[in-house]
Formats: C-alpha cells, sequence, structure tokens
C-alpha cells in the first residue's frame, strides 16, 4: 500500500547505513552456550550475569509458585492483583537493600516509567545524565517536567545546572543511571548525592546493571557507596543479574505508599507472575548466603577486559563487567559481528546509532559467573581472528 511505502524505505535506509541489526531466536535455556538455528553458540551478549535465568533453586521455586499461586495474577496490584508472593518479594527487596520499602513493577522500564511521572510535573525540574537509559527519558517526557540535561559524569556541570535553574521550579530531582549500561562506568553518586543535598533536590538512581554485581552480596551501587541513608530513590531491575523479569523501586515508607496512588503501570497493569516474582525471591536469598557468583563474574569479566585489550582492541573505560569492544565504523561493527556468528560460533550482538553515538558502535561483551576460562578463550581467540582479517586490530 501506498501509504505504508515509507516503511520499506526507512528499512532500506537502515540495512544501506549499517544499522540494521538482526534479531536471533534463542532455541534453549539461557547459559554460557545457546542453541540458535539448530547450532551451538558461545553467548557473550546476554544480561544473564549469574546465571539465575536457568540455576537449579530459582526454575525449582518458580515451578513451586506456579503450583500454589497459578500462572498470572489475574489482576492489577490496588485491584485483586496482589498474591502473597508479591508482598514477600517487596519486603525482601527492602531488607536486601537497607531501604524502609519498595515496590515491585512488571518490568524495570515500567518502574521508571511509572515513578517518574509520579514524582514531579509540570511545575517541576529534572537534572537527567547525559547517558540516562531510555526508560528514564521516556519516563521524564511523561512527567511533563522541565528536563535539563548534565554532561556524562560531570558533578561540576551538574551543579552548574542546579544553580542557575533550580529557584525556577517547585520540586527538584536528580536523575542517574547506576551502571551505564554502554559503556561499563559508574555514576559518581557520592559527589551528585552531596551536590543534590546542598540544594534541596532528591535523588533517583537506576541501578539496573548494579544489581548482584555491586556492592556487599550484590546489593547495588548504593550500598557500594555506603548512601542508603542518602538516596532518596533506587530503581532496579530482575531482568538480569537476578535472571527473571519485573522491576522495583525501594524508598521510604511514605513514597512507597504514594506511589500506589499515583504510578499508572501499578493501577493499570495486571501485576508481576507469581513465578517470576517466587524466582527473584529465590535469587536475593542466595546472594544473601553465598557472593560466589559475583567472585566469578568479576574474575571473568577482568580476564576478557585483560585479554582483548592485549591483542590491541579498544574495551573503553568500564568498572564493570558490561565489556564494551568498541570499533567505531556501524558496517564493520555488524560484520564483524555476522563473522563471529558465522565463522567462529559466537554471538555477539553489534550495536550501532541510535543506541549509541553515531562514530562509537560497539560490540558488548557480557561476560558471566557460568562462563568457564575456556569460554573466555574462545570468545577472544575468535576475535582475534577476525580483528586482523578485518584491519581492525
Amino acid at each position: 500500500m501506498q501509504k505504508l511505502s515509507w516503511v520499506e524505505e526507512e528499512l532500506s535506509a537502515l540495512k544501506a547505513e549499517g544499522r540494521y541489526v538482526p534479531i536471533r531466536t534463542i532455541e534453549s535455556a539461557q547459559g554460557s552456550w545457546v542453541t540458535i538455528g539448530g547450532k551451538k553458540v558461545l553467548n557473550m551478549c546476554s544480561n544473564n550475569y549469574l546465571g539465575f535465568a536457568n540455576h537449579p533453586e530459582t526454575k525449582k521455586a518458580a515451578i513451586e509458585a506456579i503450583e500454589e499461586y497459578g500462572v498470572g495474577a489475574g489482576a492489577v496490584r490496588s485491584i485483586a492483583g496482589t498474591d502473597e508472593i508479591h508482598a514477600k518479594l517487596e519486603e525482601k527487596i527492602a531488607e536486601f537493600k537497607h531501604m524502609e520499602a519498595a515496590l515491585v513493577y512488571q518490568g524495570g522500564l515500567l518502574a521508571n516509567v511509572g515513578t517518574i511521572p509520579a514524582l514531579v510535573g509540570k511545575d517541576d525540574v529534572i537534572f537527567s545524565e547525559e547517558l540516562n537509559h531510555a526508560s528514564i527519558i521516556d519516563g521524564t517526557r511523561l512527567s511533563s517536567a522541565k528536563r535539563i540535561v548534565y554532561k556524562h559524569l560531570s558533578v561540576e556541570d551538574l551543579e552548574k545546572q542546579i544553580r542557575e535553574n533550580r529557584s525556577s521550579f517547585k520540586k527538584a530531582i536528580v536523575i542517574t543511571d547506576g551502571v551505564f549500561s554502554m559503556d561499563g562506568d559508574i555514576a559518581p553518586l557520592p559527589e551528585i548525592t552531596e551536590v543534590a543535598e546542598k540544594n534541596d533536590v532528591m535523588v533517583y538512581v537506576d541501578d539496573a546493571h548494579g544489581e548482584g554485581v555491586l556492592g556487599d552480596h550484590g546489593r547495588g551501587i548504593v550500598n557500594y557507596f555506603h548512601l542508603e541513608d542518602r538516596v532518596d530513590i533506587e530503581m532496579g531491575t530482575f531482568s538480569k543479574a537476578l535472571g527473571s523479569m519485573g522491576g522495583f523501586v525501594a524508598g521510604s515508607s511514605d513514597l512507597i505508599d504514594l506511589l500506589k496512588q499515583k504510578s499508572r503501570p501499578f493501577l493499570f497493569s495486571s501485576a508481576l507472575n507469581p513465578a517470576d516474582a517466587a524466582a527473584v525471591l529465590k535469587a536475593i536469598e542466595i546472594l544473601e548466603n553465598d557472593d560466589s557468583l559475583i567472585k566469578k563474574l568479576w574474575h571473568n569479566s577482568d580476564l576478557l577486559k585483560k585479554s582483548l585489550s592485549d591483542i590491541g582492541y579498544n574495551t573503553g573505560h568500564s568498572k564493570t563487567p558490561i565489556t564494551p569492544v568498541i570499533i567505531g565504523d556501524e558496517k564493520k561493527t555488524v560484520d564483524l559481528s555476522k563473522r563471529l556468528y558465522d565463522e567462529k560460533d559466537v554471538f555477539a550482538s553489534p550495536i550501532v546509532y541510535p543506541t549509541v553515538p553515531k562514530g562509537t558502535a560497539r560490540i558488548r561483551l557480557m561476560p558471566s559467573a557460568v562462563h568457564t576460562e575456556q569460554d573466555i578463550k574462545i570468545a577472544v581467540d575468535a576475535f582475534a581472528d577476525l580483528g586482523k582479517k578485518l584491519h581492525i586490530i
């Protein structure tokens, strides 16, 4: 149809620019190796940091929850969808995070787009980190608050923006990723908190990639910097290190109570499935009792980064297991990813504009606790061979 001809044109443009990314279908459980298209490939791009997506104890907990509560909650939380397992999970999150209370959402994206508009509105201002996740940007837009962007990791620019603009608005909040998902660097949260406190500005941190990775037994970036009594809102997700699905925010009891009255995903979308909640609950219990998986994750991360750097790759300035292999050229990045898959059985997806700025295309590698040292060697050897053939290194 003529009125939809623009769709084909846009797809053709994406392919011509080297920004069309194929989406592969996994035919097995998440793990260090997965099956795609009938062949076994080394999985180097999953967020399953600790292996909980296919851990025997989390699977058992999910199955038992289905037997007890069924497969769905059956309603929104505010009507008839709050199961006992949701309440238990929220109590556990608050305890784990050293916060007063927590609220569970159906996903990390929904946690941000549901919480931010409930906190600020058209008379208020959001000071937003330059490289914040898309869900923070979407939540900001939905809030109708004024959005002022400060430079990446620059507390100086944040302070300047607050000084010049804070007095013009009723409420103010600074929102930042804790760990930046494309580069693996960490927000200077102590300094951000100090500036915010001096200027009557709330602090909101999205710690999706810090959960299960940073802090005591994986409690996240707020615990890592010992800021539990100073950060107002901590948001996180269950779909990465915790291996399941869903998201949460944690903060004061009054704040969580207010979100239950105002947050649209809580009020208008059916609750998180019981099995997902039970799996997360079990994952947190495992972390509380044993941090060996976190130690293995960091060991594999350090090994991967050093090995890639030693053969000449640019892995940026990551301070977490996130390992960006920065190529720059988008077509070459997509080609490298394709050849890794086709020729080396290494599954490592390309990341190009608009997910990252133009000229910084990369393959983001995500080592996990379930990778072996041999797995890491296979990946590095593949990058070494193809990097030379493509004149990248």
